[in-house]
């Protein structure tokens, strides 16, 4: 390939990152809407968390609609990567218009339509974004590219929530607490514009289309059997990346609810945005940090690297959080959940079982020392934290999920794709469990409901921590060895 060609293909896949940028910024959006339309709405804890469930359960409706067609017809066979990406982006800019009639109308059915909308779209991106990062050059750095993508879609879920709560509230002496739903409609105005800019970019770009593949091929391949239940391995990752997904999604979703208690400071809506951007901040920390394992480079380097991309990213938060004139002196303290962390990812190597083995049992310490830590300024960022041991938890699932598949890895993948679903549906739970403040305020074991409600995470990484452990187990009885993640993550 001459360097020419090298070239194109970097400004093509820098053009195709900022899809996972949109991704990232939608994503930490929803949690400043969550208390948001609590507000407005006068919704339980579990209403709100509808919320996430309509985004995140289409991204599972969207994968089975995909796989329903694609028995009839393979889709990015007959449309291409572009045109079906542009579609994706099309659609998701169609719901980010929703938002408009859905706050004129104040309808709350309206916007989760509409986030669902911006949802579907997604899931498309997501379908083809994936294996397209992948194929844009030598496909020994494509795990590389992913996990750069990774990097800045975590970018965009940083800054995501700064932005938005700006455009809320405000900012310095204008900000405000008052909340009115017409300030929602430029945000996603913009974000829909910039949606259809996109998808008309990537539509006209030099981006390749899959190799045609021969019908009598496709006919040979599908007379294979595949069955789900025939790879314990397969089954368990595809619970593990429900879990994982939902866990990761429900620590912050319902984070607002905990910190307007009354134990946790009352603190309002409008105040929320930094410690949004803190949390999605710990995952961008951590795939950074992971993504530092993809350089061939020298073990002092590479140690180096270990604690120099993590202060970056951390001055990244903290210097977002400033240009929006949020007091941060509280989050100076975080450093020593970002060190522990670091001392975890040393451990853990790259070896993907180990690694998920011990993120779990940490993620778990994490939400443990939350639930009976008395001091709640401190609880608050154990709870937070679960975001930096989440962070290289996707492809660590992933790796060790479709190991031994072979030429089933891609229909393998689409399922565990679905799992996504996950994000929809174990907010409502701990949302549930919140909900009982309202019928007995008392608490349980002398803390608020909503505070205790911080055992569905837990419950969680106690999963997650177990599939790290067994599937190597059961990798090994089929004869496949020790599997590797390059970091990164979902």
């Amino acid at each position: 390939m001459s360097s020419e060609n090298l070239q194109t293909k970097w400004g093509q896949f820098i053009s195709l990152i900022i899809v996972f940028f949109f991704w990232g910024f939608v994503g930490s959006a929803n949690d400043i809407l969550i208390p948001v339309f609590k507000k407005v709405f006068t919704l339980s804890q579990v209403q709100s968390q509808l919320v996430a469930w309509a985004f995140y359960v289409a991204y599972f409706v969207g994968s089975i609609i995909f796989f329903l067609i694609s028995l009839k017809v393979d889709v990015l066979q007959k449309f291409g990567y572009k045109k079906t990406l542009s579609a994706g982006l099309l659609l998701s800019a169609f719901g980010s218009f929703l938002f408009v009639p859905a706050a004129t109308m104040e309808s709350f059915p309206f916007f989760l339509t509409a986030l669902f909308t911006v949802g579907l779209g997604f899931s498309i991106q997501q379908i083809v974004a994936n294996p397209l990062a992948i194929k844009m050059g030598s496909p020994d750095t494509g795990a590389h590219r992913l996990t750069l993508a990774g990097g800045i879609n975590s970018f965009g879920t940083t800054i995501g929530a700064i932005l938005l709560g700006i455009a809320l509230f405000g900012m310095g002496n204008d900000k405000k607490t008052d909340l009115s739903l017409e300030d929602i409609k430029l945000p996603f105005i913009i974000l829909g514009v910039a949606f259809i800019v996109v998808a008309v970019f990537m539509n006209f770009s030099k981006i390749e289309n899959p190799a045609k593949i021969e019908k009598t091929v496709i006919k040979n391949e599908s007379t294979d059997t595949f069955r789900v239940l025939d790879y314990p391995q397969l089954y368990l990752g595809m619970l593990a990346i429900f879990i994982y997904v939902g866990t990761e999604v429900t620590i912050i979703s319902n984070l607002p609810a905990l910190l307007h208690t009354a134990e946790f400071g009352r603190i309002l809506e409008d105040a929320v945005p930094p410690f949004i951007a803190l949390y999605w901040g710990s995952l961008m920390i951590g795939r950074w940090n992971g993504g530092v394992n993809v350089f061939n480079t020298s073990t002092l380097v590479n140690t180096a690297l270990k604690f120099i991309v993590p202060a970056v990213a951390f001055g990244v938060i903290i210097g977002a959080n400033l240009f929006a004139e949020h007091d941060v002196s509280e989050f100076y303290i975080y450093p020593i959940w970002i060190l522990l962390f670091i001392g975890v990812s040393f451990v853990g190597g790259k070896n993907a079982g180990k690694t998920l083995m011990l993120f779990g049992i940490s993620g778990l310490l994490m939400m443990l020392s939350g639930l009976v830590c008395t001091d709640t300024e401190i609880a608050k960022f154990f709870f937070i934290s679960g975001g930096l041991f989440l962070s290289i938890m996707w492809p660590s699932i992933f790796d060790l999920a479709i190991a031994g598949l072979g030429k089933n890895t891609g229909k393998a993948s689409s399922f565990l794709i679905m799992m996504i679903l996950g994000g929809g549906v174990i907010p409502l739970i701990q949302g549930g469990i919140c909900d009982i403040d309202l019928t007995n305020p008392a608490g349980i074991f002398g803390i608020s409901w909503t505070h205790f409600s911080y055992v569905v995470p837990l419950v969680g990484f106690a999963y997650l921590g177990f599939y790290g452990y067994y599937c190597p187990k059961i990798l090994k009885r089929q004869g496949i060895g020790r599997i590797e993640t390059e970091g990164g993550g979902h």
